[in-house]
């Protein structure tokens, strides 16, 4: 017994040393889930914290809005946490628009590499000429690359940056290929991009699609989880109606109701959703 209770004293003042005396180690944190939908959406010069705000002001002024109006609490509570969800309902339609819109242009930035390879170019010349050259929609991002790379000529570094402007999953995989097609050399990229080409081509097609077919459920259930709410909204001037929420019983139709409406709309959504693609590799 004596020894166990010894063992035990010595391996915590041993833990309480190292605590002390060993040099803590470095933790990579991982961005959060906002600033990464925020990267996606091509808006990573915004911070959080003013997505937060704006969140904050909307609801804070929606609500005082629909209280002054209706004088219901209520009420003004629901349609402030929807007005408080906006901002972030919007950034992220425009994430998956923009990779939408790369999926899109990716196939035709392929071949124009392929062609500047082809003509004599080397890797990180023909990526910059995507600047001046590539689709619309990326430009910005490889111009950039262009510029780091005169700027510090280290190849592995300038593509890391490159995908953190992107922030696509797509681009995420042209990416490493290169970045493998530059390490292992050989006259294997020109059949690389050209294969990679068409695969990109054969998947944005097979995916536009599905979602052509996927639009109806989409807006299917938007419309049948706005509908109840729009009606509210126009029921506010209705002051004997509306005052009808401001009890007990009222609360809880509201709650039962904004629960239903979640819990149909995510079911849906998961019922017609189409497989994400995520990024591995970031």
């Amino acid at each position: 017994m004596g020894a166990v209770v010894g063992l035990g004293v010595g391996v915590g003042l041993l833990l309480v040393w190292s605590a002390f005396a060993l040099p803590p180690t470095q933790r990579r944190d991982r961005p959060g889930r906002l600033r990464g939908v925020l990267a996606e959406a091509g808006l990573e010069h915004v911070g959080t914290s003013s997505v937060v705000a704006m969140c904050v002001v909307l609801a804070v002024g929606v609500g005082s809005v629909i209280q002054l109006v209706t004088g219901t609490p209520p009420i003004a509570v629901c349609f402030a946490m929807i007005a408080g969800y906006t901002p972030v309902g919007v950034v992220r339609s425009r994430a998956r628009r923009r990779t939408r819109e790369f999926a899109e242009v990716w196939p035709e930035a392929v071949d124009n590499l392929a062609s500047a390879v082809r003509a004599g170019l080397s890797l990180p010349e023909a990526l910059g000429n995507l600047g001046v050259r590539g689709p619309e929609p990326l430009r910005a991002a490889f111009d950039a690359f262009a510029t780091d790379y005169q700027l510090s000529g280290r190849f592995g570094d300038c593509l890391d940056r490159l995908k953190e402007r992107l922030a696509d999953p797509v681009g995420d995989r042209v990416v490493e290929g290169l970045r493998v097609a530059r390490e292992v050399g050989g006259g294997e990229l020109g059949r690389l991009l050209r294969n990679l080409s068409g695969y990109l081509r054969d998947e944005a097609r097979t995916r536009s699609e599905m979602e052509a077919r996927q639009a109806w459920t989409v807006n299917g259930a938007r419309l049948a989880v706005a509908a109840p709410w729009a009606v509210l909204l126009f029921m506010t001037g209705q002051g004997e109606v509306i005052q009808r929420y401001n009890s007990s019983a009222g609360v809880a139709v509201l709650a039962g109701g904004a629960a239903a409406c979640l819990l149909a709309y995510r079911l849906m959504m998961r019922i017609g959703r189409l497989p994400v693609e995520r990024r591995i590799l970031s």
